[in-house]
């Protein structure tokens, strides 16, 4: 794909963007069950990728030269359930099975299961390590893709982290951009409360990772921030501030959306923000 973006596309993914979030709050309502905050909080970061950046094919999820998403915040399916149903992989009426017995969208992704999930995660930590051990086979292998892998900052207060990002520097991983994405809420409150992360930037700059810092809602900022991450003789950390909650006023910077379900009041009101600010 083009890695520029033009104004009329720059405007074609925030609609994008929009219409995603309306999923994933019918998607969250319907089943009863589900992470909304946070998938609310990294949908740019997972359109930037699918529908401007990544090299993929939905009418054929296997492309060996595909690049590969891994979703280690592995809690946070509905934003990636949603765009893989958009982009087609599966139809859009198994959104609507979510976390359901039997269905193919689990709460978790599940990679036996799922068309364009590349790998099963959810415990904390294990996407993050899993998507650096398939980059490393890829670049033995001469491979020419890249492994894209969005990580929670409270999922990395593991020491799992860590490790493989020691790994990722020892093997010179230029194949692998990462995020964080740094809303400084998890489950249990302020990050910052429970195990501070900051400064943020010089530990992965320690650890040998090319790292940036950048506006996790702003697009353009995402799109430029991969483009030249692309550069990097290494692998690369990219720090996406964001909003847990974003584009509903209630929900926003809100601990208690973390794993919230919306009633229908709740619903239809967050329905009418995203209507409203299309």
């Amino acid at each position: 794909m083009d890695i520029g973006v033009q104004e009329n596309q720059l405007s074609e993914l925030k609609l994008k963007c929009n219409h995603i979030r309306q999923q994933i709050i019918k998607m969250v309502h319907h089943a009863q069950s589900g992470h909304i905050g946070g998938s609310l909080g990294a949908t740019e970061l997972v359109v930037s990728l699918y529908y401007h950046l990544m090299k993929h094919r939905p009418d054929d999820p296997l492309w060996p030269q595909r690049d590969r998403f891994v979703l280690s915040k592995g809690h946070c399916t509905p934003v990636l359930y949603a765009v893989l149903a958009d982009l087609g992989y599966f139809p859009q009426e198994d959104l609507w099975t979510f976390r359901r017995p039997g269905s193919h969208l689990q709460g978790h992704p599940y990679q036996p299961k799922t068309p364009g999930v590349e790998a099963t995660t959810g415990a904390l930590g294990i996407g993050f390590s899993t998507a650096l051990g398939m980059a490393l086979v890829a670049k033995q292998r001469k491979e020419d893709h890249y492994y894209y892998v969005v990580c929670g900052d409270g999922e990395i207060q593991e020491g799992e982290i860590w490790e493989a990002a020691m790994f990722a520097n020892k093997y010179k991983l230029d194949n692998v951009i990462a995020f964080v994405d740094r809303n400084y809420l998890q489950t249990d409150g302020n990050s910052e409360d429970i195990m501070p992360l900051d400064p943020l930037a010089p530990k992965w700059e320690a650890f040998g990772w090319s790292t940036f810092e950048i506006d996790g809602h702003d697009i353009g900022q995402i799109i430029e921030t991969v483009t030249r991450a692309r550069d990097c003789q290494g692998p690369v950390m990219i720090i996406a501030n964001t909003v847990k909650g974003k584009g509903v006023s209630f929900m926003e910077n809100a601990v208690g959306w973390h794993g919230g379900v919306p009633s229908q009041e709740d619903t239809d009101k967050a329905l009418t923000e995203l209507t409203n600010g299309a």
